[in-house]
């Protein structure tokens, strides 16, 4: 038999989302009730996410379940849920259910029967449309499924669940809750990284209700890679996820004050389905509510706050290179240790999700990078140049040097000094437009192909260039470059036959990188000894100031190179590019494709070349033994080996670029 079920239209909030991102005009995907279909779906997911308003209209958000079928239809169109949780500090538990002393609230939940504890659903709640609002979200971490719901309480039942050794109650409660779906629609797997959860009988402490956050929240906010989120138009309710790398939620400010920017929260809106069902009720009622759960410690933090929609510059200035953001004043929170009713280990990670994206503050701070394909930094929209590819030279299978010819309009343009890095816009070429999923090129999606890599050429092919003078049109620099990526991709695969032009948005790279120079982080470094500690391609910094701090007679520069074998001939090249470099280089080699004839090439040109990996100790003997402070160490590896350096350098000199992007 055929089930006749009708959409919802877009309301005026979501319109004005549609119109302000200039989305095309389409049909609202969403259900009108709750096809069988995805009625199954929810009885199939081990965690549904409820969100719910408290006394005060704001939004709360929070997780239930544990195990598949905790949660399933009841009869047509209607939910049902039973699960153990935070019988305490449960902000949606208290909103729909409790009164403020704890005790059931049984007003429009239910008739209680006479000698039944429990209450019963009946068909003039049904067909009233009383209960309040509510919203949900039932999701599959295993398969990436999950279904919206929203809709009404109309049933409800909490009983105490268990007691501490002292007889007293534990703090679980038995919760049972009935939702007619008013709504409902079946969302892609995007950004949902992937878990295997069970069950776990929650044991909740309350670590803080107050603000600021504390150490705690702000601990699983650096590492959450997915939190639930709960939003109004006051007539329906939205409960969905965001998901993404570790750290994707960043904090822009913890004070207990406002003038100090109080408690507030920014995360990017990754390429979705354009629906922005949220989005659209952010624009009509700015209010939010966020359930954080930490999958391993069963610890979760509970927000509520009042929301902003940046997209666009206003975007980007908080979050570079981020076209659509939200950001989030925390008006309340609660942190409660092992309040949840589950634990999740990690499968694998989305390959939807894109690198984090940094505060523009945090990005000041730290220092810019230079980097390679998947760098994500800058913000700048507005060419100052265009870079025209007129020379590709394959030094090995994976790195290669690459010359652009710059075309400078009559804006002033700087040059740029050595060690700095180039950000070059390669959408043009690159970007293909929105599309839903694209599971041929998952990391495409949030792609704006801009790029940066370090100038590994002097300025002006020589000598040196004054800040204020202007970079002259026609000049040539050079970048060298790994392949990953399609950005690289692109260069190594471009016919040189024909003009391949990339906007060049501008020049960067943190003072204090600038060897032996009196930077704003130098603190006196141009008297120190300098050890440059670079891996692989880390070493382009270095290739555009070497030559310069070699002519000046600079005797206290050593560098210290981890290269893998298949890449020796690249350590010949700069060695033959830049004479007397050799004699200050120890390279490190790994791995066992190593060519003996090139190896003895490198040494002829004066290199050290040792089998293994960089250990402390070499790296401190070169420094002069550490805890001298006489030595500033320069770093420019992948993060994994930066975090090693760092650690064996604490409490040294270090300046070192950073590749948390």
């Amino acid at each position: 038999m055929a089930v006749h079920m009708e959409r919802t239209p877009f309301h005026p909030g979501e319109q004005a989302i549609h119109k302000l991102l200039r989305i095309p005009p389409r049909d609202n995907p969403t259900w009108a009730g709750l096809p069988p279909a995805l009625a199954y779906r929810v009885a199939a997911s081990p965690l549904v996410a409820f969100g719910a308003l408290d006394k005060q209209g704001r939004p709360w958000t929070t997780v239930w379940g544990g195990e598949e079928g905790f949660a399933g239809p009841l009869g047509s169109g209607v939910i049902g849920a039973r699960s153990l949780v935070d019988g305490r500090h449960d902000p949606v538990l208290e909103a729909l259910l409790l009164l403020d002393d704890g005790r059931m609230d049984d007003d429009g939940k239910g008739k209680k029967e006479e000698g039944n504890e429990g209450y019963q659903i009946t068909r003039e709640e049904l067909e009233s449309g009383r209960g309040r609002l509510m919203a949900g979200l039932s999701i599959d971490l295993a398969t990436r499924d999950r279904v919206k719901l929203a809709g009404r309480l109309v049933a409800g039942r909490v009983d105490r669940a268990g007691e501490d050794e002292a007889g007293h109650d534990d703090g679980v409660a038995d919760v049972q809750v009935a939702m007619l779906v008013e709504e409902s629609l079946g969302n892609c797997p995007k950004y949902l990284n992937r878990k295997a959860i069970h069950p776990q009988v929650p044991a909740p402490q309350l670590v803080s209700d107050t603000l600021p956050l504390p150490p705690q929240a702000l601990d699983l906010l650096a590492r959450a890679d997915m939190f639930f989120l709960s939003s109004t138009d006051g007539r329906s309710m939205d409960t969905n996820h965001r998901g993404g790398p570790p750290g994707f939620v960043r904090v822009l400010s913890n004070t207990d004050t406002t003038d100090d920017g109080g408690v507030c929260l920014v995360y990017p809106e990754y390429s979705g389905n354009r629906l922005y069902h949220t989005l659209g009720n952010l624009h009509t009622r700015p209010l939010t509510g966020l359930c954080i759960p930490d999958f391993v410690t069963g610890d979760v933090l509970y927000l509520t706050g009042e929301t902003a929609i940046l997209a666009g510059a206003d975007a980007a200035r908080l979050l570079p290179r981020t076209k659509l953001a939200v950001r989030i004043r925390v008006t309340a929170a609660r942190f409660v240790r092992r309040g949840l009713s589950f634990r999740g280990d990690v499968v694998d990670y989305s390959p939807y999700n894109p690198p984090v994206r940094r505060l523009a503050a945090e990005m000041a701070t730290a220092g810019d990078a230079a980097t390679g394909d998947d760098g994500q930094t800058g913000s700048e929209d507005k060419a100052v140049a265009t870079a025209v590819l007129v020379g590709r030279e394959i030094i090995t299978p994976t790195v290669a040097c690459f010359t652009f010819r710059l075309l400078v309009p009559r804006r002033r343009q700087r040059w740029w000094r050595p060690g700095q890095h180039i950000t070059l816009d390669f959408s043009g070429e690159l970007d293909v437009g929105w599309s839903h999923m694209r599971d041929d090129d998952p990391g495409s999606l949030n792609d704006d192909f801009v790029r940066t890599f370090t100038v590994s050429s002097v300025p002006g092919g020589g000598g040196d260039k004054s800040d204020e003078e202007e970079l002259r049109d026609g000049a040539e620099m050079q970048i060298t470059v790994r392949r990953h990526g399609p950005a690289t991709g692109l260069l190594w695969r471009w016919n040189m036959k024909v003009p391949l032009e990339v906007p060049v948005l501008g020049f960067g790279g943190q003072e204090g990188f600038l060897i032996g120079g009196d930077g704003a982080h130098q603190n006196g470094g141009r008297n120190k000894k300098k050890v440059f500690v670079a891996a692989g391609v880390g070493i382009t910094p270095l290739l555009a100031q070497a030559p310069g701090l070699l002519a000046k007679g600079e005797e206290d520069v050593t560098l210290l190179w981890s290269l893998r074998g298949e890449d020796v001939a690249f350590a010949v090249d700069v060695f033959e590019r830049i004479e007397g470099l050799a004699g200050r280089t120890k390279v490190f080699l790994t791995g066992d494709s190593v060519d003996a004839a090139i190896v003895n090439k490198m040494e002829a040109l004066g290199g050290q070349v040792i089998r293994g990996r960089i250990d402390p100790e070499e790296v401190l003997r070169e420094g002069g033994g550490g805890g001298t402070k006489t030595t500033r160490y320069y770093l420019c590896t992948g993060s994994e080996m930066m975090k090693v350096l760092l650690g064996w350098l604490e409490g040294e000199d270090v300046v070192y670029e950073s590749f948390e992007y």
